[in-house]
């Protein structure tokens, strides 16, 4: 990990590149903010959203936390989705996960305590409503990846369930929601087929 004083000379140098090879870099992003993007991901280092995804600084809205929870008690996650919704209006929102997530893993195991046991509690429970399914799987690293594809599955229904994302749909707005995971082994994203573009049931 450098230094402060070698992350402000590399971003010195960051914005000298983009400058020399984009001169209007900075004036585009200042001029605009238009994404068609809400990026829902987990705080986890090793998945650098824009890389991952193949975007440019501007192109996506991106809210992340451990485990890629949204919650309807986490007032961060939901004002984050209502300004993408209703100020941005974003067309499209993912919900990422990835494979190898330490939060989902904890939960797993049911050895998280304290703030980040409350935080993972709604993935506890969704290990118990999957248990059969789970304990069908042969080791615990297949376990593992199973309960991260389920919870990215959960985290779009819980997201299709908010008042901003319904709100939306009443009144015509073009909103989908994906469920994506990334696998931090070879790099690429997995559609987990979990797509919704209006109610459930509706």
């Amino acid at each position: 990990m450098p230094d402060m004083k070698a992350i402000f000379a590399a971003n010195r140098e960051w914005a000298r590149s983009m400058c020399e090879s984009d001169p209007d870099f900075f004036n585009r992003l200042v001029s605009q903010q238009e994404p068609e993007h809400l990026w829902i991901g987990c705080s986890d280092s090793r998945v650098p959203v824009n890389q991952v995804a193949g975007l440019q600084p501007g192109e996506a809205f991106v809210h992340r936390n451990i485990a890629n929870i949204v919650s309807i008690d986490d007032l961060n996650c939901q004002a984050v989705i209502q300004y993408a919704v209703e100020i941005l209006g974003v067309k499209y929102i993912v919900v990422c996960g990835h494979y190898g997530c330490g939060g989902v893993l904890a939960a797993l195991r049911g050895q998280a305590t304290g703030l980040i046991g409350d935080w993972i509690s709604s993935i506890v429970a969704l290990r118990e409503q999957h248990a059969t399914t789970l304990a069908a799987l042969a080791s615990e690293a297949e376990r593992h990846d199973r309960l991260c594809e389920l919870n990215v599955i959960e985290q779009v229904r819980c997201l299709s369930e908010t008042e901003a994302v319904k709100t939306a749909w009443s009144r015509g707005q073009a909103l989908r929601i994906h469920g994506w995971i990334y696998s931090i082994r070879d790099g690429l994203l997995k559609d987990l087929h979990a797509s919704i573009d209006g109610p459930l049931g509706g």
